[in-house]
């Protein structure tokens, strides 16, 4: 048995953290759903930026959007709409026979509003509704400002994705702004159709801290992170507030590992796969890495939800001078920086496109 079809049978959903047009045209994105246990999957600024920048699969819909007076970021949100929706389309088998569990894609909203909760909110609605999909995920990052537009957008029935997530504090403050949403609908009588998971970022504590630390703690820290979110995110599930979410018809939020591709050429290349096994949560992983999991990865256990020994790793990093709600801080705000400029560079990638393509005509 593949090591993606164990991971599977233990209760962990396997998402691509990757989309493009020709892994739908070509099929392999129908394959991995059908060879290889993935059940969702998930984008974001800077996968875009690659596949459109790498691939001429998306030169005759951006030349028919130009002729239809489309440009610039307009022109981007139809060709992801349409990939997303094909997509969608792929899991909504599963979406269906897990009553809404699983079988989600997700798209984001323009990284450039990350600091404007209004902007954010209205991209979320329309977006939404232009997708008409019931399982797409719109991707709201869990800055400070965005928790306030994740609550309204969850009680307006918009499903989210909390993105750019980093700790445990972050965890626990975006799934407040979903409790209060979802308990708003409850109040107001609104039916229980509204699904979302927390996307909880890995690797980038380990690059962020490979450089000052000793030997002994490298590839430590997100792995430890993660171990004490998802205690957190245990413990919650079993408040009376949680399990008055499930009593009420809605899917409780879900704990999604983000960010599990790993970047030190040292350590296994399923480090981040085999170490957050855990039933009930999502982990989306690079193409590359889901092809090494069903490869050579082997699933040992799951998870320990006591959350002792990472709180001693955490510790161990204290004292080499790593304040963690700092660094979370940080990295969130780099995080951010890092799709806003990814972002800037896909406008650019589809303007270059758009000058090539009218020359042409």
């Amino acid at each position: 048995m593949k090591a993606t079809q164990t991971l599977h049978d233990l209760g962990q959903s396997l998402w691509l953290d990757n989309i493009t047009r020709d892994l739908l045209d070509s099929g392999t994105l129908k394959s991995y759903i059908d060879e290889l246990s993935v059940t969702g999957l998930t984008s974001n600024p800077t996968i875009f930026d690659q596949a459109i920048k790498k691939s001429a699969s998306y030169d005759p819909a951006i030349q028919q959007k130009l002729n239809a007076g489309k440009s610039g970021e307009g022109l981007f949100f139809e060709l992801a709409l349409e990939d997303l929706t094909r997509a969608a389309d792929l899991f909504r088998n599963v979406h269906d026979t897990t009553k809404g569990v699983d079988g989600w894609v997700s798209l984001e909203v323009s990284p450039l509003l990350a600091y404007d909760t209004a902007s954010t909110l209205a991209a979320a609605k329309d977006l939404h509704a232009r997708a008409a999909r019931p399982n797409l995920f719109i991707k709201i990052p869990g800055t400070p400002q965005g928790l306030p537009a994740i609550e309204e957008a969850i009680f307006a029935g918009v499903s989210i994705n909390v993105t750019l997530l980093f700790s445990r504090e972050q965890y626990l403050a975006a799934a407040g702004a979903y409790l209060k949403g979802i308990e708003r609908r409850i109040a107001a009588g609104l039916s229980p159709n509204v699904g979302s998971v927390a996307s909880v970022f890995i690797s980038r504590w380990d690059v962020a801290v490979s450089k000052t630390v000793s030997d002994d703690l490298r590839d430590k820290l997100g792995i430890a992170v993660a171990q004490r979110t998802y205690k957190a995110y245990v413990d919650l599930l079993a408040t009376p507030r949680w399990k008055a979410i499930k009593a009420a018809g809605y899917n409780p939020q879900r704990l999604l590992w983000a960010s599990t591709g790993t970047k030190d050429p040292r350590a296994s290349d399923t480090l981040y796969i085999t170490s957050l096994a855990a039933p009930n949560t999502v982990n989306t992983m690079p193409e590359g890495t889901l092809k090494a999991l069903a490869d050579h990865g082997q699933i040992g256990g799951v998870m320990d939800i006591n959350g002792a020994d990472c709180e001693d790793v955490i510790a161990k990093f204290a004292r080499q001078g790593i304040d963690v709600n700092e660094l979370a801080a940080r990295l969130q705000e780099e995080g951010a920086k890092s799709f806003t400029d990814s972002w800037n560079e896909l406008m650019k990638v589809i303007e270059s496109k758009s000058m090539v393509l009218t020359q042409g005509a």
